[in-house]
């Protein structure tokens, strides 16, 4: 699979992955409403982020600059492999 380039699809999928978070939140809130479910999906999202951000920004600019990942399951691989070293 070649690599998305045009700058109008990846706003485009940008903006899905909000849809499909927001959509998600709302169903899990829907389901369980209160502000105890509010409080654990913003933490839970949260941490995702600084996780994505750990893994993607952090280890490429200050750990390991030579490694470019390519997603979450090369990053895996990545931190498993040095784990052994």
């Amino acid at each position: 699979m070649k690599d998305l380039t045009s700058p109008v699809w990846i706003k485009v999928k940008g903006l899905l992955f909000l849809v499909i978070g927001s959509a998600a939140a709302g169903l899990v809130f829907l389901d369980h409403p209160g502000w105890k479910t509010v409080v654990l999906l913003a933490l839970a999202i949260w941490g995702f982020c600084r996780f994505y951000y750990f893994a993607f920004y952090v280890i490429e600019k200050y750990v390991d600059p030579g490694y470019k990942f390519s997603g979450l399951l090369s990053f895996a691989k990545y931190w498993f492999r040095r784990r052994r070293l």
